[in-house]
């Protein structure tokens, strides 16, 4: 039996996000439904997801704010754009924020599957070969390992994931509140200080090499350089 896939659809016309929904509900997908973009982000947070559907236009947050806010944290996640505009000018933005695919309304639920199992596909073999080199460490992400010297340290599942979206953002500042709803799910005082302790433990795991630093930037977050 194959693993299910979690997905995030934010589609606000609720007969079509409904029929979207039981469809990939029987191809092995765990599917939440959200009906605006507000809902989709607290969805995203909440369930990690492994790709996201948006609809453009939606009420409270359209799907590029969706997109955007997300992507200032996660850039890994395949995004698929539903929307009924056909003009070039919306396909250009869809794809200069962040977007991975882009289908026009009416689609076929068959066409749909398709392009959401190839970005899978496409996404889980980047992530099988990624090798991040850090100063003198090589960061396995996905074994959720550091090696220094041919010594490896296994690194728990949030000190993994904390140090890759460090990584993906070196030299600049990764939003604290961000990524604590990213991977607490949320930014209050007592998930600050865990964070705190992480970032800690991510020093001295890296500590070999003297010209790795996790800065903390007061009010802000966190930057790693090297």
């Amino acid at each position: 039996m194959s693993k299910k896939i979690t997905v995030i659809l934010a589609e606000d016309e609720p007969a079509l996000g409904q029929i979207i929904k039981e469809n990939l509900e029987t191809r092995d997908f765990i599917v939440y439904l959200a009906k605006d973009g507000e809902q989709a982000i607290q969805l995203y947070q909440k369930h990690d997801p492994k790709l996201l559907v948006l609809d453009v236009m939606m009420p409270k947050k359209d799907g590029f704010t969706v997109a955007k806010e997300i992507r200032s944290s996660d850039d890994a996640i395949p995004i698929i754009f539903l929307t009924a505009k056909s003009q070039t000018q919306d396909v250009v933005e869809g794809f200069s924020i962040g977007g991975n695919d882009y289908l026009k309304k009416p689609f076929s639920m068959e066409e749909l599957i398709v392009r959401m199992h190839n970005l899978l596909h496409r996404t889980g073999l980047q992530k099988e070969s990624e090798l991040i080199q850090i100063g003198q460490y090589t960061f396995d992400f996905p074994k959720q390992l550091l090696v220094f010297d041919n010594e490896s340290q296994p690194l728990t599942h949030r000190e993994a994931h904390l140090l890759f979206h460090l990584t993906k953002n070196k030299n600049q500042i990764l939003d604290r509140s961000l990524i604590l709803k990213k991977l607490w799910g949320d930014d209050d005082f007592f998930n600050a200080r865990s964070m705190d302790v992480f970032i800690t433990k991510l020093r001295k795991k890296l500590k070999k090499d003297e010209s790795i630093q996790i800065i903390n930037v007061r009010g802000y977050g966190y930057k790693l350089t090297y």
